[in-house]
């Protein structure tokens, strides 16, 4: 046993646990003060050792977009449907659509959301869903900068490059980023391409309802492409519209009246018609010829973020889908229409329907068919003095649609060809990179040019020029009766050179292949041919679009 004395002296554990609390305490806040400051200093650290990396290849690679003579939207070429533009082509209440729907103090934030980081944080580390409401800085960080991998680390990088990018750039450059790569569903990234997709305009035409429209479906672009041909997720975007229109109005970004005069927008079908893949044909003509004027590969071109404004009237070609679809057929017979409209003394092609369906048959029946001519170049007959092209022309059993239309476009204009085009124009970030100059030539002296106009009978109406019904056609082709191979419808004034050419071929004797076959006689070939041709002269001739040269002449 102790001595008495010793167990009398010691002092009882509560008591020395009492008396050594502050110091324990004051050692315990050391050791946290101390972890602060290396958690500090690390982060510190990493952030003057974190670069703000390159965007990735494919958030910078572009579609080059292809527009009618007007402007309207024909589709694209290239591996992504994007197309940069300033921010200052995106108008400033789309802007503020966007920031309302997505992140409200991106203005004044410092580029991340504590909660929002801390939420995310949280989920990855319990394996819980991913957790939304990140600022468009980090948005943009995690879409163009980073890979798309949940980890803490990833996670932790993503906030320090947010936070040094909105130390180093400014908010309409980060908000630039943004909107020139989110994706916005159908295919789309970014806003211009978006505003095409959904409404057929450019992003600097959007309305205050059509940019609530596309801010509000960055919060789920798979399920909101739909809008417009799904009822329920048109009823739920419509909804969520409704909210960001509110809180542009609370947040002063419009102005109550512009609240109140705002209607749900109307969408473009989707997925895309048969009448868009129609235009495909369209756009590889355009394609080839604009990669040749700007002396590249058509899979450059493509990716090169271009706009072609092409020669086309849209209404006009659509017009001539809906009244060549009326055409039945044969048993066991495929009919083949194709049309070339060209304007004399320029060469602007503004019709060329090349075929029916694209997916089926990609070869273009206008710019490639050989279709055997018969009485077709009777007009031409006789004539000793034509020069090239038009002489090499009247040496061929089988011209193409296009050099056809050309020959009758040069009567037209009283002996002058001009080379066929279909690209009016290229333009690169708002700067014309190419435009269309006409290459005319003669290639008739006046007095045969004036022989095969009497010869066609199908120049200028004495009345009424325009007008479908008095317009006088040419209808002439190759065998005749029940025994038609060929029919070509051709009219022309000044203002256009319109041809129709109709030719038909059945399936071969091997798997895939085809043999020419006689036109049916139901309906009659002649009859169908002149009611395309006067319905697309009406259609084309009654406010076209203006030629290369008639812009040339406006300008002085």
């Amino acid at each position: 046993m102790r001595p008495a004395s010793r167990r009398e002296g010691r002092t009882p554990l509560r008591i020395r646990y009492r008396r050594t609390r502050g110091r324990r305490l004051r050692r315990l806040l050391h050791v946290f003060l101390a972890l602060i400051a290396s958690l500090c200093a690390a982060a510190v650290v990493a952030y003057h050792l974190t670069a703000v990396p390159e965007p990735h290849p494919e958030t910078v690679t572009q579609s080059t977009v292809f527009l009618d003579a007007g402007g309207a939207y024909l589709g694209r070429r290239g591996p992504v449907d994007r197309q940069e533009v300033p921010l200052s082509a995106v108008p400033r209440h789309v802007q503020e659509a966007v920031i309302a729907a997505e992140n409200r103090s991106f203005r004044t934030d410092s580029g991340i959301s504590p909660r929002a980081l801390a939420r995310a944080t949280l989920a990855t580390l319990t394996g819980g869903d991913p957790q939304g409401g990140s600022t468009i800085t980090q948005q943009y960080v995690k879409n163009a900068l980073l890979s798309p991998e949940r980890s803490l680390s990833r996670k932790a990088r993503e906030a320090l490059i947010a936070i040094k990018l909105d130390r180093t750039r400014t908010k309409d450059e980060i908000l630039e980023g943004y909107l020139n790569t989110v994706y916005f569903g159908r295919g789309a990234a970014g806003i211009q391409s978006a505003a095409r997709n959904y409404f057929g305009v450019d992003a600097r035409s959007l309305t205050v309802a059509q940019g609530a429209a596309l801010a509000s479906i960055v919060n789920i672009p798979s399920y909101y492409e739909k809008a417009g041909s799904d009822p329920e997720v048109t009823a739920k975007l419509e909804n969520r519209w409704e909210w960001v229109l509110d809180a542009m109005a609370a947040g002063g970004s419009i102005t109550d009246g512009q609240r109140a005069a705002a209607r749900f927008p109307a969408f473009r079908f989707y997925p895309p018609g048969e009448t868009e893949g129609q235009r495909q044909y369209l756009i590889d003509v355009a394609a080839k010829e604009a990669a040749d004027r700007l002396g590249m590969a058509e899979d450059q071109l493509a990716s090169g973020g271009y706009s072609v404004t092409t020669t086309f009237d849209l209404a006009a070609q659509d017009r001539a889908t809906q009244l060549i679809e009326e055409h039945p057929g044969g048993k066991g017979v495929r009919v083949h229409t194709a049309v070339v409209g060209m304007v004399p003394g320029d060469g602007a092609v503004r019709l060329l329907y090349g075929g029916s369906d694209y997916a089926r048959q990609p070869f273009n029946d206008a710019v490639n068919g050989a279709v055997e001519a018969g009485t077709a170049l009777e007009p031409f007959s006789g004539l000793r003095r034509a020069g090239e092209p038009l002489s090499k022309l009247l040496r061929t059993a089988a011209p193409t649609p296009l050099a056809l239309a050309s020959a009758y476009a040069t009567v037209a204009t009283d002996g002058r060809y001009a080379t066929p085009y279909t690209v009016a124009r290229i333009t690169r970030e708002g700067r014309t990179v190419y435009r269309a100059r006409p290459e005319v030539r003669r290639v008739l002296d006046g007095k045969e040019a004036g022989m095969a106009d009497a010869r066609s009978g199908a120049g200028p109406a004495p009345v009424a020029v325009g007008s479908a019904g008095a317009k006088a056609f040419t209808t002439a082709g190759a065998g005749g009766g029940i025994t038609r191979r060929t029919v070509w419808t051709t009219g022309y004034d000044g203002r256009l050179a319109l041809t129709v050419a109709l030719f038909a071929d059945r399936a071969g004797g091997r798997k895939g292949t085809t043999v020419p076959a006689q036109l049916p006689n139901e309906p009659s070939p002649t009859g169908f041919a002149q009611r395309v041709a006067a319905g697309l002269w009406e259609a084309a001739t009654r406010s076209g679009p203006k030629s290369a040269a008639e812009e040339d002449g406006g300008r002085g």
